[in-house]
C-alpha cells in the first residue's frame, strides 16, 4: 500500500510541475527594467538585420522545431497587421545555431523563443513558446506608435 501511494504522491506533483509548464508556455513576459542595449547585443543584433527604424520581432528557431513553424505564421500575421503604422515593426528569425552568440547573449534556452525590442534595441517583452496573436498584438501595437 506504502508503495502504491509514494507512486501517486509523484505523479501528483509530476502532474502540477507539467500544468504549470504549461501555463508558462506562450505568456508574454514584460522584461523587468529596461536597461540600455548593451554595445555586444547591438552589434549582434545589427548583424542579424536590426535597422532601428521600429521595434523588433526577433524569435529564435531550428530546422527540428516543430513549433516554431506555429511562431512563424503568427509573428508574419501580427506584424503583417501592424505594416501601417508609423514605426512598423521588423521580423527576423534566427536559426539558434547559426546565431549562438546571439542566443548566448539573450540567455535563450529553449526553442522557440520570441523577443519584442523596441526601437532603441532596448528588450521589452520576452515569450517562451507560441504566442497567443492578440497578446502579441497588444504587446506590440504601444512600440510601433
Amino acid at each position: 500500500m506504502i508503495e502504491i501511494t509514494i507512486l501517486l504522491v509523484v505523479f501528483l506533483a509530476a502532474v502540477a510541475v507539467g500544468l504549470a509548464w504549461r501555463l508558462r508556455q506562450g505568456k508574454v513576459r514584460d522584461t523587468a527594467a529596461p536597461a540600455e542595449a548593451a554595445p555586444d547585443r547591438a552589434a549582434l543584433l545589427a548583424a542579424v538585420g536590426f535597422t532601428g527604424t521600429g521595434p523588433l520581432v526577433l524569435h529564435f528557431s531550428a530546422d527540428w522545431c516543430g513549433p516554431c513553424a506555429a511562431v512563424r505564421r503568427v509573428v508574419a500575421t501580427v506584424t503583417g497587421e501592424l505594416a501601417g503604422t508609423p514605426g512598423p515593426p521588423q521580423d527576423i528569425e534566427v536559426d539558434i545555431d547559426a546565431e549562438a552568440a546571439l542566443a548566448r547573449e539573450l540567455n535563450v534556452l529553449s526553442l522557440p523563443t520570441t523577443f519584442l525590442f523596441d526601437a532603441a534595441g532596448t528588450e521589452r517583452f520576452r515569450i517562451s513558446g507560441v504566442p497567443k496573436a492578440a497578446d502579441l498584438r497588444t504587446a506590440l501595437a504601444p512600440l510601433t506608435a
